[in-house]
């Protein structure tokens, strides 16, 4: 197995490192698989309640590994293969996008291009406060290949999401957050610890309802309203039965912190 993405469980968290710091975790072809094979696991694990993406050293994620691409090597290169070689449903942003379990991206440094759009295909972000987002894509004659033509409409809007996108914008930890692009800004030294104590007041909640939340938050971005009603109201019905619901209850009229088990 890979040590470019490391893996660890612990208290109901799972967290995936990407770990190439002396290329600031450029993403290279053999990383993206295992990438995807790592959050699909994280996915299947009942013992993961709550995942975590981070990088080791000064980045998160500098993007594609450009270096390898112009030796004709990897990603992006002449060399590389793609049309119907590539199956889009097992890359990592459509595993990304559709994992039930809540993400959360620990923003240790920058994150640029193939990076950028990754942090934001997590449903939470923790952000350095000497770190970047970087959207260079147009700066190295592509556009955002893995999500960002996707979120930033939904999240800034057209306008502020077209003056991102087409001026290739670098955005610092400040503007990030006031446009509401990353949950908080901490110092460099936090970001781990505040991302896991995030994570540890999630993973503490049912599992299930959970999940169920996040999956009808993410059906209603293309839900009519009424539609969506009914989603939420078939997704009730089998929570209503869970062992988690009446421990929920109980929980409550004793005054007491709940154990959920995911049952």
């Amino acid at each position: 197995m890979s040590e470019d993405v490391t893996y660890e469980v612990s208290e109901g968290i799972a967290t995936l490192t990407l770990n190439r710091p002396e290329r600031m975790n450029t993403i290279s072809g053999p990383m993206l698989d295992e990438l995807t094979r790592l959050l699909v696991r994280a996915g299947e694990d009942r013992d993961v309640r709550v995942i975590v993406l981070t990088g080791t050293g000064r980045a998160f994620c500098a993007g594609l590994d450009l270096n390898a691409a112009t030796k004709g090597e990897g990603i992006g290169s002449s060399s590389a293969t793609f049309g119907a070689t590539i199956d889009l449903r097992n890359t990592p942003p459509t595993v990304l996008h559709a994992l039930d379990k809540p993400v959360i991206a620990a923003l240790n440094g920058s994150a640029a291009g193939y990076g950028m759009d990754m942090a934001l295909g997590c449903d939470i972000r923790v952000m350095a406060a000497d770190a970047k987002l970087a959207a260079a894509f147009v700066k190295r004659g592509v556009l955002p290949e893995s999500g960002g033509t996707w979120f930033l409409p939904r999240m800034l809007g057209w306008a502020k999401a077209a003056e991102i996108i087409f001026t290739g914008r670098t955005l610092g930890a400040e503007d990030c957050l006031k446009e509401g692009l990353v949950n908080e800004v901490v110092p460099t030294g936090e970001v781990a610890s505040r991302a896991r104590a995030i994570a540890l007041e999630i993973a503490a909640n049912a599992p299930m309802a959970v999940q169920g939340a996040k999956r009808l938050m993410r059906m209603g971005l293309d839900e009519s309203f009424d539609t969506h009603v009914q989603h939420v109201y078939l997704q009730l019905l089998p929570l209503f039965q869970s062992a988690d619901f009446k421990e929920g209850m109980a929980s409550f009229l004793e005054k007491r912190p709940a154990t959920f088990t995911g049952r």
